[in-house]
């Protein structure tokens, strides 16, 4: 089973999946993110400002990540190398992905993209109020990226939020399950692990 899980930027949906693969064992969930298969800055659209926009479709090599997830599905493995966001603090790892029962893909433009579309089994929105997802954001990019906090904000407004608008949520409405994380994602977290565990002892 294909599972896409997406949602805008600070909906929480990365905690949300790391939450839920602590739920399982290793084998039984394999979890693979668009966000390392950016292409690199140099390849990425500079706006009016010379900013580097890496909220766009055209930033992720959709090609290599579709290939890959089929890969999966017929039972191979796979290596990537991890995409830092740029943090000349973090070295990046070389990542190993095995085939699973379950596998989840998640990411910004998983559902923008007609070809993933069709490979998913099962499509879940994460959805969280603008205001908590600005200060998630902040906090990520400001911590974990190393991204200077007027860098952060200038992209949210220009990047983020236009991307969010016409490229993740009108895909609101072609979901299957919606959670909603303003505070908390653990009655969706209860709904989506009963419906794996169900899944799984299906195939046993």
């Amino acid at each position: 089973m294909i599972v896409g899980i997406s949602g805008g930027s600070g909906s929480g949906k990365t905690s949300f999946i790391k939450a839920l693969k602590d739920l399982f064992e290793v084998d039984q969930i394999c979890i693979l993110s668009q966000d390392d298969y950016y292409f690199p800055r140099d390849h990425q659209v500079i706006d009016d400002k010379g900013i580097s926009n890496f909220d766009l479709p055209s930033s992720i090599d959709q090609n290599a990540f579709v290939r890959d997830i089929q890969l999966l599905k017929e039972g191979h493995s796979i290596t990537r190398k991890e995409y830092v966001f740029n943090n000349n603090l973090a070295t990046p790892r070389q990542l190993v992905f095995h085939p699973a029962p379950i596998i989840i893909v998640e990411g910004l433009f998983i559902f923008s993209n007609e070809e993933l579309m069709k490979l998913l089994d099962l499509k879940v929105f994460v959805e969280a109020r603008d205001n908590v997802k600005v200060i998630r954001r902040i906090k990520r990019d400001r911590i974990e990226r190393n991204y200077p906090l007027d860098d952060v904000l200038y992209r949210y407004q220009y990047h983020v939020m236009p991307t969010f608008e016409k490229y993740i949520k009108p895909f609101i409405q072609e979901v299957d399950i919606i959670i909603n994380n303003n505070k908390s994602f653990d009655v969706g977290m209860k709904v989506l692990s009963a419906y794996f565990r169900e899944y799984l002892r299906s195939k046993t």
